[in-house]
């Protein structure tokens, strides 16, 4: 047994020699892994506080798992040691029920800030009054255009491998929501749209389905918590389309319909001006890292408030980012901002040398859940 543990000892001695003899930036990229397990992994999570945080650490160490894994428990450190973080949702993540996670994140102080798409937002509030509505479709990729055809006559709007059923979501919400436009504009009055948003649950206008878990709603979890909401493309969403219409005033307005002045709605300039002073009120006293679940305008939006504060304000003193994450599936090679690399972000001067960066090229909910289980100690 001595024997043993005299050579494992001399083979880290030989190991630690040869990377000695490494130039010093090929060293720094280089960790050496100095965990050892004991036990078999049922073992090890029956007697872990947190089975599934050690489930992940115990088996993703490598490639896009690790890359996981590393970004999770970076993001444990930054926020346990009283850091914060900006999340931006991407795609239909809340149509694919991201805020399962996310509510409870928002609800232990694990986020502050949520950037969103304008369809990501609604979507959260349309599974609030509508989840017992909706269904899955497996096998999604085997519908014909007839069944398509079917689905569209049903008002069901398909959204990859789940639907939004329109009556029983969108046409809700809308009365609501005109008669604040409405209201807004006789008074002369402008919110931001997840203001007017917000009014559906302060003044209980709506109710959870009978399905639905309000704890479920991320957008509900945020109402409760105040915290900030940027929708920097709240016209790319099927309640952006519909105030649209009704600020229209051109040669296809029918008479007696209803016009809205669009100027009771806050635009993407007032929720970048929102950025400027959010970043640098919490950045006082907090480093502040980003986590990019997918890519877009949501995620491309606020990353810019700090380069924009330092060269365009021209403010000294700026706090760079602590640490970028993104997860998603644009490779460096495709040329798109989305899948820009955290080193391409220096020269834009959002990061800076000192940032964390991670990229996980994976899907985003595959990789996201391990991360929040992380920060949520499960």
């Amino acid at each position: 047994m001595k024997v043993a543990i005299r050579e494992r000892q001399k083979d880290k001695k030989m190991e630690k020699k040869k990377l000695n003899k490494l130039s010093p930036g090929l060293k720094k990229l280089i960790e050496l892994d100095t965990r050892k397990s004991v036990g078999t992994l049922s073992q090890q999570m029956k007697k872990s506080g947190s089975p599934v945080s050690t489930y992940g650490e115990a088996t993703l160490k490598h490639i896009n798992g690790g890359a996981t894994m590393q970004a999770a428990l970076w993001l444990k450190n930054h926020i346990e040691h009283g850091g914060k973080l900006v999340v931006t949702l991407a795609g239909a993540l809340s149509s694919f029920e991201v805020g399962v996670m996310l509510a409870e994140l928002i609800r232990q102080n694990k986020v502050h800030l949520v950037s969103a798409t304008g369809a990501n937002h609604e979507e959260s509030y349309y599974r609030y009054v509508a989840h017992s509505h909706y269904a899955n479709i497996p096998r999604y990729t085997e519908l014909t255009p007839e069944q398509e055809a079917e689905l569209r006559d049903a008002g069901l709007r398909r959204i990859t491998d789940t639907f939004l059923p329109e009556d029983e979501s969108v046409r809700i919400m809308e009365p609501y929501l005109l008669k604040m436009w409405c209201e807004a504009a006789k008074k002369g009055e402008r919110h931001f749209p997840h203001e007017y948003f917000r009014r559906l649950f302060a003044e209980k206008l709506i109710k959870p389905d009978k399905q639905a878990n309000p704890q479920d709603c991320w957008t509900y979890a945020a109402f409760e918590k105040n915290i900030p909401i940027v929708i920097p493309g709240f016209e790319d969403s099927t309640m952006g389309n519909i105030f649209a219409s009704y600020t229209y005033n051109g040669l296809h307005k029918k008479k007696g319909d209803t016009f809205v002045d669009s100027k009771v709605m806050k635009t993407g300039l007032d929720y970048f001006h929102l950025m400027y002073d959010w970043y640098m009120k919490e950045s006082k006293t907090a480093p502040i890292a980003f986590l990019q679940l997918g890519g877009g305008i949501s995620a491309d939006f606020p990353i810019c408030v700090v380069p924009s504060l330092k060269h365009d304000l021209r403010l000294p003193k700026v706090r760079d980012w602590a640490g970028f994450i993104e997860i998603g599936s644009s490779p460096m090679s495709y040329g798109s901002y989305s899948g820009a690399g955290g080193k391409e972000k220096i020269t834009w001067d959002k990061l800076s040398t000192q940032s964390y960066y991670q990229i996980i090229q994976s899907d985003v909910t595959l990789a996201f859940p391990w991360i929040a289980a992380v920060l949520l100690g499960l």
